[in-house]
């Protein structure tokens, strides 16, 4: 069960997307909100500029404007928080309420990004993140640390928010680790839904298709409607084949991410870091 999200609030123009697609999580699983703003650590900036040789009278103005832009920020993030807890009429509570519905909580760091997403991320239930704009939403760093250090499913988020869950599931299926990982951690999700297609894209059927189809007859005997699909890569490749489906059914996709290692990914491509950077459909994620 889904009771704890983390939501981290960057006080970026995606915030609110972000915040608006948490709660409808929230209200699907009475679940508490945590929203997390890190802040930057502007000394440990010039220090670590300063260890380059930069001279410390350029280094201590930068440090200025860094702090400016940093509290600016954060200014921004409490406010959105605090407006959209007010328009939604959403309780604040650092504990339990023992209510029915959903609750939210501000919660602040100071330091690296990636390291206080990734600490905080290890106790929840999810995260909810939103892609970078040009704005500078959530670094893409951090997205990639929360998916790989914090062993907790990611749900990535479009631009459109969601205002309900997803009707249908689209399951990217292949016969490796990471996939199974992601279909136990989506089962809060799939088991909200009115059907689920397992799919696979390969040129030829194999072995990812035959788990495919035991993985459905499972799914059917805990009382989901499913089915697999086997679909031809067109020209541009497995992601966006899947990707289109997903589109056209109006589905959210639940996928293993970084099946190969991350520096293969990094200079080879990858189906994961496609997704990452061109879904127009909400992914859940688990390496």
């Amino acid at each position: 069960m889904i009771k704890t999200i983390l939501v981290p609030a960057t006080g970026s123009g995606t915030d609110d997307a972000v915040f608006t697609s948490a709660l409808a999580l929230g209200r699907a699983f009475g679940a508490h909100l945590e929203f997390l703003h890190v802040r930057v650590d502007a000394a440990a900036m010039a220090a670590l500029m300063a260890a380059d040789g930069t001279g410390a009278a350029m280094v201590g103005g930068l440090v200025e404007r860094i702090e400016q832009e940093a509290g600016e920020r954060e200014e921004r993030a409490k406010a959105l928080f605090q407006r959209f807890c007010e328009r939604e009429r959403l309780t604040i509570a650092e504990t339990p309420t023992g209510q029915p519905g959903p609750s939210a909580q501000w919660l602040r760091e100071v330091g690296d990004e990636a390291y206080w997403v990734t600490e905080h991320g290890r106790s929840a239930d999810l995260l909810l993140i939103g892609r970078s704009g040009d704005d500078r939403g959530l670094a893409s760093d951090t997205i990639e640390s929360a998916l790989l250090h914090t062993g907790r499913p990611v749900l990535i988020l479009p631009a459109t928010p969601l205002a309900v869950l997803p009707e249908i599931m689209v399951v990217a299926w292949k016969a490796a680790p990471e996939a199974v990982r992601a279909i136990v951690a989506s089962m809060p999700l799939l088991s909200r839904a009115k059907q689920i297609l397992i799919v696979t894209v390969a040129e030829q059927q194999g072995l990812s298709d035959e788990e495919g189809a035991r993985l459905t007859i499972n799914l059917t005997r805990h009382g989901f409607n499913a089915s697999t699909r086997h679909l031809q890569p067109d020209r541009l490749g497995a992601a966006d084949t899947l990707l289109a489906v997903a589109a056209e059914q109006g589905a959210l996709v639940v996928m293993g991410a970084y099946g190969h290692s991350r520096l293969r990914e990094w200079i080879f491509g990858g189906f994961t870091e496609h997704v990452l950077r061109d879904a127009a459909v909400p992914v859940l994620m688990m390496h």
